[in-house]
């Protein structure tokens, strides 16, 4: 079996770069409480985490009878809760600017490919200080299918010029694990942003680059029941 070496590290946002998963659930929140709606945070990370907006207003207009005339506006002022939320909350974390810039300083390519906007992407990867060091960003509005299908991670691998084969994907959620996968990427599996090290995926990195390494980090037992 051939070697295969990694040039890429496509990163997810949300749990893994940033700790943004409570300001979506609050602001989303906010929005939806300006028509009496509400959902419980159980519910968010069991089932809407991770999901653009947009899919996650059409499967509550599904499931609550939400009116789908309302979509433009909450998903409106949604984004301009988040705006707020992450501008007065988000901040660097030392181990996640050492981790981009060490992997830059090597050569590696790095991509955010998130399902959130790009204004909220750009506006919180500046805030922690880590847009620097970003080659590409994708976010939902770059792709006509968002994670979990595989056109976000494919879309990066394609503007890099490289084959999946040659890309890490660091990924906290089911429906990006799942993106990732189905893209031919190989995956690092995180628990949260504190699991995301510069020696972790250097580990990884050179778990793959020994021949007939799993596709799928064996540091955890991956949430996605294809990937166990």
């Amino acid at each position: 079996m051939s070697v295969s070496k990694v040039r890429a590290v496509l990163f997810d946002m949300d749990g893994v770069l940033i700790d943004a998963k409570d300001w979506h659930y609050e602001a989303l929140n906010e929005a939806l409480a300006l028509f009496g709606h509400k959902i419980r945070r159980s519910e968010h990370l069991e089932t809407y985490d991770g999901l653009p907006t947009k899919t996650k207003l059409r499967m509550l207009s599904k499931e609550r009878e939400l009116p789908e005339g309302l979509h433009d506006f909450i998903n409106e002022m949604k984004q301009a809760y988040t705006i707020d939320i992450a501008w007065r909350n988000c901040r660097p974390t030392f181990s996640h600017e050492y981790a981009l810039a060490r992997l830059a300083s090597e050569g590696y390519r790095i991509a955010v490919c998130s399902n959130s906007v790009r204004q909220s992407i750009e506006m919180m990867l500046s805030k922690a200080a880590l847009i620097e060091h970003v080659d590409l960003i994708v976010s939902n509005q770059d792709v006509t299918r968002p994670k979990p299908d595989p056109e976000m991670y494919s879309k990066a691998v394609t503007e890099f010029g490289l084959n999946p084969s040659e890309c890490l994907v660091v990924e906290d959620n089911p429906n990006g694990i799942q993106a990732a996968t189905a893209a031919g990427c190989h995956v690092l599996v995180v628990d949260d942003v504190h699991e995301v090290q510069y020696t972790r995926i250097q580990e990884r990195i050179r778990q793959i680059e020994t021949a007939g390494a799993p596709q799928t980090s064996e540091n955890h037992e991956s949430p996605h029941p294809a990937l166990r």
